[in-house]
């Protein structure tokens, strides 16, 4: 039997609009034009038994990280070509209306592929307890972060910053990634106005990249605390080679049992979307709580439009809580705003590095997948694919401004309202960067 044949009212049903796609299928035969830029290949029949028990991204994802379905070529492009493949709320995945879900029904009964539903990947994570109870919170960064430091070194860089990087010039081979994520480190800094002496935390702290900057570059004491074990182990050692021992410490702790305020400034990079809406108040009052009066906070997240939240039964199919950032959530920024200041926070300057993100995101992509089958031997052939169809779906996100990210400089007043802040940006960010050379 003809599997392209077959298929053919799938594609039909699935294109509302005509995308130049070819569709190749396990038995050789293909269905589309023979040079088109986006190749889709059915290596089995079970990717139509996926998507017959889970009718909606999360079914396409299980086929994709499985490796039932491959996407083939420069996938930003194919992401770009093939726009169903890009949720703009909840990141890559597929949309399937009814007239889709009966044809992949009736062509996975002609071709034999019904059956119970298969084994999802081994990367999915089903979270229970709670949600954002501390015990679950804490799996839910396990789950995302505790997959090797290796190979996280192989897609983020020797940086090893995993958030948006600051593009001061375009990208190129005279100025990349790293150059990118130290001036973005140092655009923290200085927001945060960080002077010899002072005490800084750093919330969510990741592999420790920010606090040996500001350690190193301007002559602080510094607190970083994250939830992984592994990012914990790495930073400590990063700090130990570097030799700042006495002046970093890296604590596997929860933001919300940070007891030793006060501290003179806070920086939260890429952390905010893993507290929760029901929890977002809780999270800008304690970090109010450990401020110093004067205290400056830099909180830099990412951001979703505005409107209602999405439905949170929606996570069940959600291809980015199953294999990414499991119970993770998208605020506006006005949300973001709101919360802050009802903290007693006020908010002083708000940046927006969306475009930076593209390009942070495109070079992550290009890392993964120039050290390809590295990556699948630091971790697995399945959570190479998830990283690869996440990250590039991202970037389409930010280049269409589906999704945002911001950095807010926000501050406790001083008793009668001084802010200590200065009255203009160019005052604030200083004449010169203080960047370190490369090791």
């Amino acid at each position: 039997m003809d599997v392209a044949a077959v298929l053919r009212p799938v594609v039909d049903a699935a294109l509302a609009t005509q995308v130049p796609v070819r569709i190749d299928c396990w038995d050789g035969s293909s269905l589309g034009p023979a040079d088109a830029p986006v190749v889709v290949r059915f290596t089995s029949r079970r990717a139509l038994r996926r998507l017959v028990w889970a009718p909606n991204e999360l079914g396409f994802a299980r086929a994709y990280v499985s490796g039932d379905v491959r996407i083939e070529g420069d996938l930003l492009d194919a992401l770009s070509r093939f726009d169903a493949l890009a949720d703009p709320q909840r990141g890559p995945g597929v949309h399937v209306g009814r007239d889709t879900i009966s044809a992949v029904a009736k062509a996975a009964l002609r071709l034999g592929a019904l059956g119970p539903p298969p084994r999802p990947p081994a990367e999915e994570i089903h979270l229970s307890g709670r949600r954002h109870a501390r015990r679950r919170d804490a799996k839910a960064v396990s789950h995302h972060y505790d997959v090797g430091n290796d190979f996280y070194a192989l897609v983020l860089g020797p940086s090893m910053v995993y958030s948006c990087a600051y593009f001061e010039k375009a990208p190129s081979t005279a100025y990349d990634l790293e150059d990118a994520q130290r001036a973005k480190l140092d655009l923290v800094a200085r927001k945060l106005g960080l002077r010899p002496g002072m005490r800084v935390l750093d919330v969510g702290c990741g592999w420790g990249s920010f606090v040996l900057h500001a350690a190193q570059a301007y002559g602080v004491t510094a607190v970083g605390v994250t939830l992984s074990q592994e990012q914990a182990a790495f930073a400590r050692d990063a700090v130990a080679a570097q030799g700042v021992g006495d002046r970093v410490e890296i604590r596997v702790q929860d933001y919300r049992d940070v007891p030793d305020g006060p501290y003179d400034a806070i920086a939260s990079i890429g952390m905010a979307e893993h507290v929760g809406l029901a929890q977002l108040s809780t999270y800008a009052a304690h970090l109010h709580s450990l401020l110093a009066p004067g205290g400056r906070l830099l909180n830099h997240a990412i951001s979703r439009r505005p409107g209602p939240p999405g439905d949170p039964k929606g996570d069940r199919t959600s291809f980015i809580d199953r294999y990414v950032f499991p119970d993770g959530e998208l605020h506006p920024l006005a949300t973001t705003v709101d919360v802050l200041e009802s903290a007693g926070f006020e908010v002083r300057d708000v940046e927006s590095l969306r475009e930076h993100y593209v390009d942070t995101l495109r070079a992550w992509v290009g890392n993964l997948e120039e050290s390809w089958d590295e990556a699948v031997r630091l971790s697995s052939a399945g959570r190479a694919r998830v990283w690869r169809l996440y990250m590039a779906g991202s970037a389409l996100a930010f280049q269409s401004n589906r999704l945002g990210v911001n950095q807010v400089l926000a501050v406790k007043p001083e008793p009668g309202g001084a802010s200590g802040i200065p009255r203009t940006r160019a005052e604030l960010l200083g004449a010169e960067p203080v960047t370190l050379d490369r090791p």
